[in-house]
């Protein structure tokens, strides 16, 4: 992959716009995202009846099912016989729709199905970083994986058939032991609603729900990330212990006119307090920080595979292809950014200040039209040119 680590000026200038917020103004059903996020976010659940037209949440049962059963797709099967419950991980054979009481939760369907990678779009107003996936699942009567809560914010959108929901604030959040799933063992709903195709149900971290099929049914939840702070911070110092040269002092602890210790085995207080001085020269300033999280965060997730072209075109068709069409991020592509760098799939790069420039845009909007593409620099080109090789960007504003 050439590096973009240059120099030279680039002559590109991107006029792309950031995620619009009307897409998902209209899913919370005409209540501005900032409305939102201000008064809903974080804080209460919010029911929207008839939020998003179930004619663009459309994918057939069988469909569904065959990604189930594909084992690059992440799936699961969670079955219940009276009081016992069962969690298979897939790929998952087909169980038969006569019986009762199961699901299949089809993980990252964005990744695989063009309206699912289409709903995700209309949440991309929010921090890329956050947005997580299209989870979808499909349920016979009586499906459901129980009473639980999630540590992350989800919208959860009926796209098929009926399904009850119970939810409840409570603080109780106790499991019912030896379970393969996180079931709470005292849940009590407060509030209960049916919904139907189109109906939106949006729910903080830690609410307690517990969703059931009344009938053959599909639900689409988009999920939002939340990483552990503890995880990222020893990441971070994990990181930095590996790019370390220029924060190490090579100087030896040393102790002249040491004197005899009354207890030989006990760590000497000087060198206690020779690598306390240390570690106190240590600064993790904000910047650093932002990159690395820029550079973790746009990691693919495990088993995420990238299309890359049977047979891509050259370095010159692949110019006059996209100075035609345009080119967008691939559904499994994780674009961020921060003021000194871009990040995308967990690579990071040192840009001029016009090609960062274009890129942040790219990242934010995911897309570049024709104009765009047709005013690059040859180092932006080129590195664009091994990202699309490498399956991690797709010639064409939209899908087909």
């Amino acid at each position: 992959m050439s590096d973009p680590k240059t120099q030279s000026p680039d002559s590109a200038g991107s006029k792309a716009a950031a995620p619009s917020p009307a897409a998902l103004k209209r899913i919370l059903g005409g209540m501005s995202v900032d409305r939102f996020l201000a008064d809903v976010w974080h804080r209460e659940p919010l029911f929207i009846k008839g939020a998003v037209d179930p004619a663009r949440l459309a994918i057939e049962p069988d469909a569904l099912l065959a990604l189930g059963a594909d084992d690059r797709v992440e799936s699961r099967l969670v079955q219940k016989r009276g009081e016992r419950w069962s969690l298979g991980h897939g790929p998952v054979p087909t169980p038969p729709r006569a019986r009762r009481d199961w699901t299949l939760l089809v993980q990252g369907a964005n990744l695989h199905h063009p309206a699912a990678d289409a709903l995700l779009d209309d949440f991309r107003c929010l921090p890329h970083a956050r947005l997580d996936d299209v989870m979808i699942s499909y349920a016979v009567e009586g499906g459901g994986v129980g009473p639980h809560f999630d540590s992350y914010d989800v919208f959860l959108i009926q796209a098929r058939g009926t399904r009850r929901w119970r939810i409840s604030a409570q603080k109780d959040l106790s499991l019912v032991p030896d379970l393969p799933l996180k079931i709470l063992s005292n849940f009590e709903y407060e509030q209960e609603f049916i919904c139907e195709p189109g109906d939106l149900l949006y729910l903080p971290p830690r609410y307690a729900h517990d969703g059931v099929a009344l009938d053959e049914c599909m639900t689409w939840s988009v999920g939002f990330r939340a990483p552990a702070l503890g995880e990222l911070a020893l990441a971070f110092l994990e990181r930095c212990a590996e790019h370390s040269a220029d924060m190490v002092n090579e100087e030896r602890y040393a102790d002249p006119g040491l004197k005899r210790p009354r207890h030989p085995a006990a760590v000497p207080e000087g060198m206690v307090e020779a690598v306390e001085t240390e570690l106190r020269k240590l600064r993790f300033d904000r910047a650093r920080i932002a990159d690395f999280l820029a550079e973790c965060l746009s990691e693919p997730k495990p088993g995420v595979v990238f299309d890359a072209p049977a047979k891509p075109l050259g370095f010159a068709k692949f110019l006059q292809a996209i100075s035609r069409n345009g080119i967008r991020l691939s559904p499994a592509s994780l674009m961020l950014h921060t003021p000194r760098e871009v990040s995308i799939n967990g690579e990071s790069f040192d840009a001029t200040e016009s090609e960062g420039r274009w890129l942040r845009q790219f990242a934010d909007s995911r897309h570049a039209s024709a104009d765009e593409c047709a005013m690059l620099g040859e180092n932006l080109a080129e590195c664009l040119y091994d990202w699309y090789r490498a399956g991690w960007l797709l010639i064409g504003q939209a899908a087909a």
